[in-house]
């Protein structure tokens, strides 16, 4: 296990609530649009960061992270794990307060990195899958 459940309540209920979902585009098959979707349910602006920029669920999509012209709180992980640990490298230089990897996204060394600079990660779980049981949690 990659996080603590108080790691992923604190992400979900205390870090912010800009969220930059990389690899989010508007193709409705893939799993990150179906996430960014329960995110914004839960009251989470998500921000698209993906090659194409495509606006998605009505926000202004971005191609790097860095070309995002505001804060970013959260960074989501959906590139595969050999993409990862840019990806998480990339959310500590814009000053992001908690990186996300999603199931199946898995890169030790990235975590080990993304912790020693401070900040909060969760690596190999869903934040649509948590969110419904941070009432237990609280």
């Amino acid at each position: 296990m990659y996080a603590d459940d108080e790691t992923v309540r604190r992400i979900l209920q205390d870090s912010g609530d800009t969220w930059a979902v990389v690899g989010l585009s508007d193709n409705r098959s893939r799993a990150a649009y179906g996430v960014a979707e329960v995110l914004r349910l839960f009251g989470k602006r998500v921000v698209p960061v993906h090659p194409k920029a495509a606006t998605v669920h009505g926000e202004q999509g971005y191609a790097a992270l860095a070309d995002i012209p505001f804060p970013v709180d959260v960074v989501d992980v959906f590139v595969n794990s050999g993409l990862a640990g840019t990806v998480a490298d990339e959310a500590v230089a814009a000053g992001a307060k908690a990186v996300w990897f999603q199931l199946g996204v898995i890169d030790e060394a990235a975590y080990e990195r993304t912790r020693a600079a401070g900040l909060d990660m969760v690596m190999d779980r869903c934040p649509a899958i948590e969110i419904p049981t941070l009432a237990g949690r609280s």
